[in-house]
């Protein structure tokens, strides 16, 4: 049995009624739930800890190092491993690792470098998984349906962007400051199950023999960077998550400023994830009604208007309705990039060039998270706030002069017309 025939499942079938996909998708919703909850804790308890903006940014930038330095080799592992193996493995060390946390607390043990170390290992397991997730989605969801599926895969991460930091930040505030790790940890479990019920064959494509990991690296790296679009895409989302990398740091020191607790911190990220959500759920219909590159200037555009106004939100409702204004959009940029390279990318490349592109799309990440800490603590919210929303104006006029972006055509609908 080949790979491919095992996993792909008919396209007449709305995706609710697909069992391989569905298992995919709840496991990773309930497992995004786990990691809002605790995500927006993190900053908020270094700040408790220590009053600086600048070691609570480095919590963030750690976490997202090992994406620069694990990226491209686990890229070419992930093509010779099989993708359901590896996400269980990684289940499994992201809950031992997460459950520390509120163990330490237990026993009063929980000093600031353990919270450094346990984000460097939740950052090294989220690029074997991640990788081993995308590349596993074509197995299950044909390819006229890929488009759909982003869409859903986008919808659940923002419920779970409206629930996790609502949950997470109730529990802090009320039950303790621990709980929402042992919700994170607990999600892990649940994520595994999901992961093990699956039958789909994720066995890697049998072709050549093993090569030298350096050139099976070097084989993704050509395949993305001769394809315009996809490259140009790369280059742009390097851009925009990082300055998404310094939005949480920027928005819980607005709020703080603002006399918000932290139940109404979450309330600001709860709001931003129901924008998600609408922009989650229109994002598949607005793609079929705009060109590629409309879509995407769209969705910077708004980002970077919406930036500078969070200087003049009086509060957290209102900081919370800028954000979730500037998080409608995010959802089709992501629709729209992602289901473009999945399409075009032959599955025995998927590993490799998605672990390509995602090198340059989080590049940035790190500098943007600890850019901001360091503007917050030498120059203040209106200071990092400028910053950063230059950044984003000046992004979406490069994403607007960009002729490989503006004419780009989904592949899939260019296979249709042919």
């Amino acid at each position: 049995m080949k790979p491919a025939d095992a996993g792909v499942a008919p396209s007449v079938r709305p995706l609710w009624r697909q069992r391989e996909y569905m298992l995919l998708w709840s496991g990773q919703l309930l497992t995004n739930v786990g990691a809002q909850a605790s995500g927006i804790i993190y900053p908020i308890l270094i700040l408790a800890l220590t009053n600086s903006p600048l070691l609570a940014s480095w919590a963030t930038a750690l976490r997202m190092v090992p994406y620069l330095l694990l990226s491209l080799p686990v890229g070419a592992l992930i093509d010779r491993w099989d993708r359901r193996r590896v996400m269980l493995v990684c289940h499994a060390a992201r809950f031992v690792a997460v459950i520390s946390v509120p163990l330490a607390m237990a026993f009063d043990a929980l000093l600031v470098m353990h919270i450094y170390v346990v984000a460097i290992v939740e950052g090294a397991l989220h690029v074997f998984f991640n990788i081993a997730e995308t590349a596993a989605l074509p197995r299950v969801v044909s390819p006229g349906q890929l488009t759909q599926a982003t869409a859903q895969n986008q919808a659940g991460f923002a419920a779970a962007a409206i629930v996790g930091p609502a949950v997470g930040s109730w529990l802090y505030q009320v039950v303790g400051r621990g709980f929402p790790f042992v919700v994170d940890a607990a999600s892990h479990l649940f994520g595994a199950f999901a992961v093990w019920r699956l039958r789909s064959s994720f066995a890697p494509v049998r072709g050549r023999g093993p090569r030298p990991l350096r050139a099976e690296i070097a084989e993704g790296m050509r395949w993305l960077w001769r394809h315009r679009v996809v490259r140009d895409m790369a280059l742009a989302t390097s851009v925009l998550n990082g300055i998404n990398a310094a939005l949480p740091l920027l928005l819980i020191v607005l709020a703080q400023e603002r006399g918000a607790s932290a139940a109404q911190i979450g309330l600001v990220f709860s709001l931003g994830g129901i924008g998600a959500i609408f922009g989650a759920l229109l994002g598949g219909a607005i793609a079929r009604r705009l060109s590629f590159g409309h879509a995407i200037l769209l969705s910077v555009g708004v980002r970077a208007a919406c930036i500078p106004l969070l200087l003049l939100c009086p509060g957290p409702w209102t900081l919370g309705a800028v954000y979730a204004l500037a998080s409608l959009f995010g959802p089709l940029y992501d629709v729209v990039q992602f289901s473009y390279r999945i399409a075009l990318i032959p599955d025995e490349l998927q590993g490799r060039v998605n672990s390509s592109f995602r090198l340059f799309a989080f590049l940035l990440n790190p500098v943007g998270a600890a850019a901001c800490g360091w503007l917050l603590e030498h120059g203040g919210t209106p200071w990092a706030t400028s910053v950063f929303g230059v950044l984003c104006v000046t992004l979406a006029l490069a994403v607007r002069w960009d002729a490989a972006i503006r004419d780009a055509v989904h592949p899939h609908t260019q296979a249709r017309s042919v």
